[in-house]
C-alpha cells in the first residue's frame, strides 16, 4: 500500500471512529453529564473519552503496536477539548441551537477532534 493509499484509508477509518465514539456509543447519560457543575462532568466525560481512546487503540495496535500511546494522547486532546467545550465557565455548552453561541464552540470541537487525528495519522504514517 502507498503512502497517498495509507492516508486515506487511516482518514476514513479514524472518520468512521469519530463517527462512533462521538454520535452512536454517546449516551444522553455521558451528554448531559458532560455540563454537569463543578466535577460532576470528570466521570460521564472520561467514560466517552475512554471509548475515543480504547478504538484508537484497537486502529493503532493493527497499524504499529509500538504506538499504542498514542491511544492516550487521543484520550488527553479530547478530555481538555470537551471539558472546554462543556464547561459554562469557559466556552460553555448552550442549549439553543438557532445561535453561534452553540455552533461555534461545537465546530471548534470537532474541528480539534479531527486535527487530533491528522497528528495521530501522521505519527502513524512516519513510523510504518
Amino acid at each position: 500500500m502507498s503512502d497517498i493509499q495509507f492516508v486515506f484509508a487511516m482518514l476514513v477509518t479514524f472518520q468512521i471512529k469519530h463517527l462512533i465514539g462521538d454520535y452512536l456509543l454517546q449516551t444522553g447519560w455521558m451528554v448531559r453529564g458532560k455540563s454537569t457543575p463543578g466535577l460532576g462532568f470528570i466521570f460521564p466525560l472520561s467514560i466517552h473519552v475512554f471509548i475515543h481512546a480504547a478504538t484508537t487503540f484497537a486502529i493503532v495496535w493493527v497499524v504499529n503496536p509500538t504506538l499504542w500511546w498514542l491511544a492516550i494522547f487521543d484520550f488527553a486532546a479530547h478530555f481538555t477539548m470537551d471539558t472546554i467545550k462543556s464547561n459554562p465557565g469557559l466556552l460553555g455548552r448552550f442549549t439553543n441551537m438557532n445561535k453561534q453561541s452553540f455552533w461555534i464552540p461545537f465546530g471548534i470541537d470537532q474541528m480539534v477532534h479531527h486535527l487530533t487525528h491528522y497528528i495521530i495519522i501522521w505519527v502513524l504514517l512516519m513510523h510504518r
